[in-house]
């Protein structure tokens, strides 16, 4: 196991890099905050033109064919510069249900356009608050034909087309839940957008009446694709976080090493010390384990499922605490509108809620580490 990345993933690191910083600096995305855009679609473009939401979709469907820890890359990048995109939600989900479980005419009339930013996906999951759990899905699908009210959904009103978990009410597996493709665009569709903390990453209420549904996969099968492509995501949501997480670290040091009180940089404080040095642990343990959720990722290892939680966690705590200190570093001043603090704050809490909360995640991995121990020691 080789808990590093490779040159050229390194090299593609850097790119990413440079190309965000020239086209996403802390002012392109305050525009988005404050303005009527939902997300930077200039921006947007950029990225597919650079074959950045292309990473991981095979080249004949339109993709560059590098891989998940190429996507891995890319995801911290866009975590740091808190790029206003909908990336999460058309890549790390829309186009990995259709990698999973498409037939082979939804993935050529998809991905493409996908991979190509000229449509955007989502998934369509949550109805209500606490954890998703099967018998909370109350949307239906008869004879082809959805009905239901789904929110929050990621990017849901911008996006081209979602995948919708759903009860199917006809057929051999009727009652069970199953994933359908919806264009939102069509009839039957109603969608809402919703105040959130981060305007920067958009959320909707959608409502379906009768909405032409195709079934995605088999007829029974989603609940088991939607926790496999969960975890995938999760892993890659997990590396956004430990990008914004290095970046408030990044933050808070460079002004306690600048700002001074009393004849001396407020960094020579242990107060201040003590707060950025738990910031740096909290990050660095993310980052080991996203790592191991990365590697687990790529060679379709055993233990994805609690790797993928275990990423999620230790990142989702990351950026919150690394976002909240950093606040707290550039003291009064940075709790005002003037600094980029509070970006970064809104965002770690945004992400905190994304694929379900930090206690559902917990839950998660403490039900798999016991499910494994239990399998080991049976």
């Amino acid at each position: 196991m080789n808990l590093d990345f490779s040159e050229e993933q390194k090299a593609l690191k850097d790119h990413v890099r440079r190309f965000l910083s020239d086209r996403c600096p802390p002012a392109a995305v305050r525009a988005v905050l404050e303005g009527p855009q939902p997300f930077d679609r200039d921006l947007y473009a950029g990225l597919a033109e650079l074959g950045v939401l292309g990473t991981a979709i095979p080249q004949e469907y339109g993709g560059t064919g590098l891989g998940p820890l190429d996507l891995c890359v890319v995801a911290e990048e866009l975590g740091r510069a808190l790029a206003p995109v909908p990336v999460s939600s058309s890549i790390y989900l829309a186009a990995e249900f259709l990698l999973q479980a498409g037939s082979e005419a939804q993935k050529k009339a998809w991905l493409p356009k996908l991979a190509s930013g000229a449509a955007i996906g989502t998934f369509a999951f949550v109805e209500g608050q606490g954890r998703m759990t099967p018998d909370k899905v109350r949307a239906a699908v008869t004879d082809g034909k959805l009905s239901g009210l789904k929110s929050p959904v990621p990017d849901g009103d911008v996006a081209d087309v979602a995948i919708v978990a759903a009860r199917s009410r006809s057929g051999r597996d009727a009652g069970g839940i199953s994933l359908y493709l919806v264009k939102l665009d069509g009839p039957g569709v109603t969608r809402e957008a919703l105040q959130t903390i981060d305007p920067t990453r958009s959320q909707a209420k959608v409502s379906f009446d009768g909405a032409p549904a195709e079934l995605l996969g088999g007829e029974g099968d989603g609940w088991h694709i939607a926790t496999q492509v969960m975890d995938r995501a999760a892993i890659l949501m997990a590396f956004e976080q430990v990008g914004g997480s290095d970046r408030a670290l990044e933050m808070a040091r460079d002004y306690a090493v600048e700002r001074m009180a009393f004849g001396r940089p407020i960094g020579s404080f242990q107060a201040i010390k003590h707060m950025v040095a738990d910031m740096y642990v909290a990050a660095t343990l993310a980052r080991s384990n996203c790592f191991y959720a990365a590697w687990a990722l790529s060679s379709g290892a055993a233990e994805l499922p609690v790797a993928a939680a275990t990423a999620r966690v230790s990142a989702t705590t990351a950026f919150q605490q690394c976002a909240k200190n950093n606040i707290q570093v550039h003291g009064g001043m940075g709790f005002t509108w003037a600094f980029d603090c509070h970006l970064f704050y809104r965002r770690s809490n945004a992400l905190a809620l994304a694929l379900g909360s930090l206690s559902t995640w917990e839950s998660l991995l403490i039900e798999r580490m016991s499910a494994r121990n239990t399998g080991e020691a049976a």
